[in-house]
């Protein structure tokens, strides 16, 4: 963490031999991490854990949390650097006010919010974030392009400017994880896809059996064969794949199927 509040020195960046600092060189081995995600199967939650405790490490932050965005559109709080930050974004999701909410509808970053003369714009959370032992507070959009999934939610115990360098890193950092996140809901919905469509696949492959089961049995033609199946489904609120799937492996005589 830097000593002056509104820039950072250059030995924040290098040491005295010239080689990055150990705050340069653990940023770097947190966007290393972040990008390694994007090639391989990660759990999101831990993701963003690690995400939230590295920013306390390598940015002027007290505290670190995120919140994304659930499918009905609603923030939830998915990872916080400590018990105190978790308690205090669910009372920022319950009082409906606070940065990041402010940075998530907007898609703008908050920054350099003093909690002290903020009451008019968040006359609930600003009291409890002070109470909270918090001087400062901070929120960076996770989007890519129009599309915002959540925020980053940055908090100071100091009064004073989150230097520019940091705000620059924080947003780095939630770009980063923006991008692995919706690749990995890309990669999801696409295998899912693919499963529906095997499963059609399989499906239809089964009801082609039981058709030529049921008509080969009861002397019908195929339209027939499966008129009935279909019948005898919906009559029972079954679905035409598992009542085929059950003539194809016995447990449904063709008797049964007939009598729909």
């Amino acid at each position: 963490m830097t000593s002056d509040p509104t820039t950072s020195s250059v030995t924040d960046h290098f040491g005295p031999s010239g080689l990055p600092s150990p705050r340069e060189s653990r940023l770097s081995e947190t966007l290393v991490a972040l990008a390694d995600s994007l090639v391989d199967d990660f759990d999101v939650v831990d993701l963003l854990t690690m995400l939230a405790e590295r920013c306390v490490e390598v940015l002027d932050v007290s505290a670190a949390g995120l919140m994304l965005a659930a499918p009905d559109g609603d923030l939830r709080v998915v990872a916080w650097s400590s018990d105190e930050m978790r308690l205090l974004e669910i009372f920022e999701l319950e009082s409906e006010e606070g940065p990041c909410l402010d940075c998530y509808r907007s898609g703008d970053p908050v920054v350099n919010q003093a909690l002290a003369t903020a009451s008019v714009r968040w006359p609930r959370f600003a009291p409890a974030a002070i109470a909270a032992g918090f001087r400062s507070a901070h929120a960076l959009p996770m989007r890519l392009r129009r599309n915002v999934i959540g925020a980053l939610n940055l908090f100071r115990v100091n009064e004073g400017m989150l230097g520019p360098s940091d705000v620059v890193a924080a947003q780095a950092l939630a770009d980063v994880a923006t991008i692995a996140i919706l690749q990995n809901r890309a990669s999801t919905e696409a295998q899912l896809l693919n499963d529906q469509l095997q499963h059609a696949l399989d499906s239809r492959i089964v009801l082609e059996q039981a058709k030529g089961m049921v008509a080969e049995h009861e002397g019908i033609d195929l339209g027939e064969s499966f008129n009935r199946l279909r019948t005898f489904a919906r009559r029972r609120n079954f679905l035409l794949a598992d009542v085929a799937t059950r003539v194809v492996d016995g447990s449904l005589t063709f008797s049964e199927v007939s009598r729909g």
